[in-house]
Formats: C-alpha cells, sequence, structure tokens
C-alpha cells in the first residue's frame, strides 16, 4: 500500500526521482516498471504495471458508450522504467495534460500514485474543504 504525500521538482527534461521509500516496494513489486495515463480530475496517475495491466483489461472491456473515457485511460497510457538514479520520465503529453510545472506532488493511494501541480492540488483541496464533507462520508469516523 503506497501512502503518504512527497514534494518533488520535475527537471528539465520533465523526469522526476522516486521517493526512496517507495522505490523499494516498487523494485520488488514491478522490478520498477510502471504506467502513467491520464486522469480527468487533472493528475496523472502512476501505476505498478501489474496492478495498471487489471485496469487495462478492465477499461479494454468497457461498452462502446464508453469509448471516449477509453481514450483518456488507455490512450494516454505510457510504459515507464525507473532509471538507474530512481527517476521516471514524464511523457511531455502528460504533462500538458495535467499542467505540471517544476514543482510536483506525489500522493500514495493505496495500489497506485497521484501525481499533481502542487499548486493546483492545493486549488483542489482547498475546494474540497470549503465544499465540506460530503454525504458519502458523513458516517465515516476515524
Amino acid at each position: 500500500m503506497f501512502q503518504g504525500a512527497s514534494q518533488l521538482n520535475l527537471d528539465a527534461k520533465g523526469r522526476m526521482a522516486v521517493p526512496a521509500r517507495h522505490r523499494d516496494a516498487l523494485a520488488t513489486d514491478c522490478a520498477g516498471r510502471l504506467t502513467l495515463t491520464r486522469h480527468p480530475h487533472g493528475c496523472v496517475l502512476m501505476f505498478p504495471r501489474p496492478v495498471w495491466e487489471m485496469h487495462r483489461d478492465k477499461i479494454a472491456a468497457w461498452p462502446q458508450a464508453a469509448r471516449a473515457w477509453q481514450r483518456i485511460f488507455l490512450g494516454n497510457a505510457v510504459d515507464v522504467d525507473l532509471d538507474t538514479a530512481g527517476r521516471i520520465l514524464i511523457a511531455p503529453e502528460l504533462r500538458g495534460a495535467a499542467k505540471l510545472g517544476k514543482e510536483v506532488m506525489l500522493l500514495g493511494m493505496g495500489s497506485h500514485f497521484e501525481l499533481w501541480d502542487a499548486q493546483l492540488l492545493g486549488q483542489d483541496e482547498t475546494a474540497a474543504l470549503e465544499a465540506g464533507i460530503p454525504d458519502v462520508l458523513s458516517n465515516y469516523s476515524f
């Protein structure tokens, strides 16, 4: 399970160093093989390849009525591998779609990660807090 937030920087080539605390798990779970794709909420999803392959098969089986959503998820998917320095290259198309600047946030979301532009994530979280707790969470407590 991946969790936690990491503030990172993209270099001039669009590479990002995966935090050391996640590298060992990724090396064990998927030999450093990852898949990145676009998410309609404005971030890039980062999956260990075996986890992505399960999602990919389900998405590919969606009905024709969901073709536009297949394009968003499958049409934008890019396979990447951790390099020897523990970095991955974020494709320019994905950087553009998610409006990723130099400062990014990597969020562990259980089975995968979300990669956000740091400023956009802050705006998204502020809007969520201002909207209040959704009804679906009204009975949830820590």
